[in-house]
């Protein structure tokens, strides 16, 4: 609800309004409590404010139960007592929120992928377990895969490949180090167990554009975006990554606005230990790299956590915005952590924060926001506000017909099968086994491309299939320039193995001959006059 130009959460007992002022709600904050308390409540309080004042919303829905923000409330005893108590019945009504339903399986919502180059090789390797070495190995992968002008798409170009590297790993080696046989092995299964997780249908086209989460509804209102995460969650390695994927998405597309009168978007990341659980220093470096800078992009992040302490240090630093709902101690290093809680808000002379903590009800919180000037409010007891929306969730009919009704459902509803890396590579592989050489085409001259429309040339390396679905033809079946790197290194590489043995056979002749002529002396003259002679015959031939 928005009052007195707040985003308001709460009523203290004073019976004063406490609220996010709109300017700084990008300065990040933490809902935290223990199991039970009213975190979701007060999330679902906060998205719809944000909605009300035009700021599109995104949560990672984990219980399954935040989705009931699409339909109004119900009138019950209870909640008109709520409303009463709170003073606000003559602004109060139920209402539901425009809202966008996604799942990264495609099950209770729409279709969300990304590729795998937007991924990238570092939250890939988190999502793959990788060892440090293994790790390494991947990066060379995409960078072996961007130098020549493959694209990783979904996780069958990512085989491809790794299987590639494999099969040129001794070749490679020259520029990359030795490249194991065991590693490569252990990239390919680590690749099908993300696929048994659902990363066959995560991983593809079309990728989601961040811009669709940047719309507001017809009426004004920010667009809610739910992420079910219900099942999603069950794989932690796969459920941080893509949100920290999301985070890095919008810091590297959405321009610098530095302070502005309202974020552009707010996400609440539901169990936000779980982006920090078992996290690689390197990666930990660029949580925290992104939560600093994103504000700057007028991004507002809420991470929800039963502590405080789940967070790290330096994260928890830029959470400017806090709700603390209650907390249980019942040994010392509960007792401890609960202290150090109390002792991050600023005092209040008119309760003690740790007590107040240790006996808050459900529904209540302390409180402390950023000022007009960016600095922590003094911390307030309230009772959090009730929602608008429903508490509940909706039946199976209910999200069906959300799905079918958004105007992005057409969108990302089919995926589709473009040229990419497990294409330009099997296309290669074919030719080998019929027998067929694979030489590079030449490419066209500019007289023949004249007048040949991009389109023109897509549909030469594009087929259709029955189903409507657009893929690749066989690079022996279409023109244009095919992957051509491992023959040009293939190609070096036994050049300079030939220059090698023939030098040092021209070296054994002339040892010998100039040993019978000039002794000792006339053996090393001979063995490198013999050498050079050998290997300048062998740059005749090759010529």
């Amino acid at each position: 609800m928005l009052k007195d130009n707040r985003i308001t959460v709460g009523m203290n007992d004073g019976g004063s309004y406490a609220g996010i002022i709109p300017r700084m709600s990008n300065r990040h904050g933490i809902i935290a409590g223990a199991t039970g308390t009213g975190k979701t409540v007060t999330l679902k309080v906060l998205a719809e404010s944000f909605s009300e004042l035009g700021v599109p919303v995104f949560i990672a829905d984990v219980k399954g139960d935040v989705a009931g923000l699409s339909k109004p409330g119900v009138p019950s005893d209870d909640m008109t007592g709520r409303i009463e108590r709170f003073g606000i019945g003559g602004s109060f009504n139920f209402t539901g929120y425009p809202v966008n339903l996604w799942d990264v399986f495609g099950r209770k919502g729409m279709q969300l992928r990304t590729t795998v180059s937007e991924m990238g090789p570092l939250l890939l390797s988190r999502i793959m377990n990788l060892n440090e070495l293994q790790s390494d190995l991947l990066s060379i992968t995409f960078r072996l895969a961007d130098e020549n002008g493959l694209l990783l798409q979904d996780t069958k170009d990512l085989k491809a490949m790794i299987n590639w590297l494999g099969d040129h790993r001794e070749e490679l080696s020259y520029d990359y180090g030795n490249i194991s046989p065991a590693s490569v092995a252990a990239m390919v299964r680590a690749v099908s167990a993300i696929e048994a997780e659902g990363g066959d249908v995560f991983f593809g086209t079309p990728a989601l554009d961040i811009n669709d989460w940047l719309k507001t509804a017809d009426d004004g209102r920010g667009m809610i975006n739910i992420l079910d995460s219900s099942s999603l969650v069950s794989s932690g390695g796969l459920y941080s990554t893509f949100l920290l994927w999301l985070l890095s998405e919008l810091f590297e597309n959405l321009p610098e606005v530095g302070d502005c009168d309202r974020p552009k978007i707010v996400f609440f990341f539901d169990e936000a230990h779980l982006l920090f659980k078992d996290a690689s220093k390197a990666l930990l470096e660029k949580i925290e790299q992104v939560v600093k800078l994103i504000r700057s992009r007028g991004v507002g992040i809420y991470f929800c956590t039963q502590n405080p302490s789940d967070i790290p240090d330096a994260v928890l630093a830029q959470l400017g915005n806090k709700i603390q709902h209650g907390l249980r101690a019942y040994t010392p290093s509960e007792q401890k952590s609960v202290k150090a809680i109390a002792e991050s808000f600023r005092i209040n002379p008119d309760f003690d924060t740790m007590d107040t903590i240790l006996n808050l009800g459900t529904g209540q919180a302390v409180v402390s926001f950023l000022d007009e000037e960016g600095a922590p409010g003094i911390a307030e007891k309230v009772s959090v506000l009730p929602p608008r929306s429903s508490f509940g969730s909706i039946s199976d009919e209910e999200r069906i017909a959300l799905i079918d009704s958004s105007a992005l459902n057409s969108k990302y509803k089919e995926a589709t099968d473009e040229l990419s890396a497990y294409e330009t590579l099997s296309g290669s592989e074919q030719d080998a086994e019929t027998g067929k050489t694979s030489e590079t085409p030449e490419p066209e001259s500019d007289q023949k491309l004249e007048g040949k429309s991009s389109a023109d040339t897509e549909t030469e390396r594009e087929t259709v299939r029955p189903d409507g679905i657009k893929q690749a033809k066989p690079v022996s079946q279409r023109k244009g320039p095919v992957y051509s790197k491992p023959k040009k290194r293939e190609k070096a590489v036994s050049e300079k193995v030939g220059r090698r043995v023939a030098g040092t056979v021209g070296r054994s002749i002339g040892q010998q001959l100039g040993s019978a002529v000039g002794g000792k002396f006339g053996r090393k003259v001979g063995g490198n006059a013999g050498a050079e002679l050998a290997r300048g015959l062998f740059e005749t031939l090759l010529k």
